[in-house]
């Protein structure tokens, strides 16, 4: 069965080997090997790999190189344990650990958070198949917390449009460096890093609108501990905006300065970002009820949490 693929107003612009290759998690050497076999087509016309994709677009991949990814690329199941917050047919959240990545990618084929999924729930949705069927939104790797993945097609359709509307809310936590008070907005627009295609930066050519709402839940001596809310979801958002802005998040190994944190005289090294997705609030795609979900604080997270608070409780 050919894969269809409409572009979308953010797609504008990106070159048609670069858009086959995010869509369907292929290399864009396979990509480019799809365009040059003719295996692609754009409004029923072949184009070449450096065609800029325009709003609206229908590209179509053929029957014969979609059979070819089936057979050559699946994904595997594996028994890995995963938190499942809530399920039923259309729809389950999970509680994505730190140090786990989503779906398989290059230099991580696989260990992943779909890799368990397909272990776990025999139901998938077909959209984003082979490797990130269902996904909707992701944390990075080092973020732990809250996720909704979908489980077939229909529920996947309306929770996109749900994040494009704005209409999931999305609430995090996190431990950055420096004292920030009260509550604030960082409105500064987010692109991919001009020399680094790995790195976000808000010094982009191509940057675009990014909001992050921030509240501080409490201050210590020389960390602040938030309450941050996204408005909009583009890649490494909180982290490049508190980088921005002076305050990164600790541990952050892209964005950040250390990787540690300072009391006293004693260094107390810290293993990843301090960034915990801690709810989501969605209306069901189906039942069209209020759902609200939360992961709790990881123990990474507390740890560092109850050594600043033994330390400065007092001051």
């Amino acid at each position: 069965m050919s894969i269809l693929l409409q572009t979308e107003k953010a797609d504008e612009g990106k070159r048609l080997d670069i858009f086959i290759s995010d869509k369907l998690n292929i290399s864009r050497a396979k990509a480019q090997e799809a365009i040059e076999k003719k295996f692609v087509k754009v409004n029923n016309y072949v184009k070449t790999k450096s065609y800029k994709i325009k709003f609206n677009d229908l590209i179509e991949v053929s029957d014969e190189f979609s059979l070819k990814l089936e057979n050559s690329e699946k994904l595997i199941p594996q028994n890995i344990p995963i938190q499942v917050i809530y399920k039923d047919d259309y729809l389950i959240v999970l509680s994505k650990p730190a140090g786990m990545v989503v779906y398989p990618c290059a230099g991580h084929p696989d260990g992943t958070l779909m890799n368990a999924l397909a272990y776990h729930v025999k139901k998938l949705a077909n959209v984003g198949a082979p490797f990130r069927p269902g996904i909707v939104h992701r944390l990075d790797k080092d973020t732990s917390g809250v996720m909704v993945v979908a489980l077939d097609d229909e529920t996947y359709y309306k929770l996109v449009e749900a994040f494009k509307k704005r209409e999931i809310k999305k609430e995090y936590l996190a431990l950055v460096y420096g004292q920030l008070r009260g509550s604030g907005k960082i409105t500064t627009p987010v692109g991919r890093a001009i020399y680094d295609r790995k790195k976000m930066s808000i010094k982009s050519k191509k940057a675009k609108e990014a909001i992050t709402e921030w509240e501080v839940i409490k201050n210590f001596k020389n960390y602040t501990f938030l309450k941050v809310k996204i408005l909009t979801g583009r890649t490494h958002q909180i982290r490049v905006h508190f980088s921005s802005i002076g305050h990164p998040v600790i541990g952050d190994k892209t964005y950040g300065r250390k990787t540690y944190i300072e009391i006293g005289n004693k260094k107390i090294p810290v293993s990843r970002q301090m960034l915990h997705a801690h709810k989501i609030e969605l209306i069901h795609p189906i039942t069209e009820k209020l759902l609200q979900f939360e992961a709790s604080l990881p123990d990474d997270i507390q740890y560092i949490l109850n050594i600043l608070e033994d330390r400065y409780e007092s001051e």
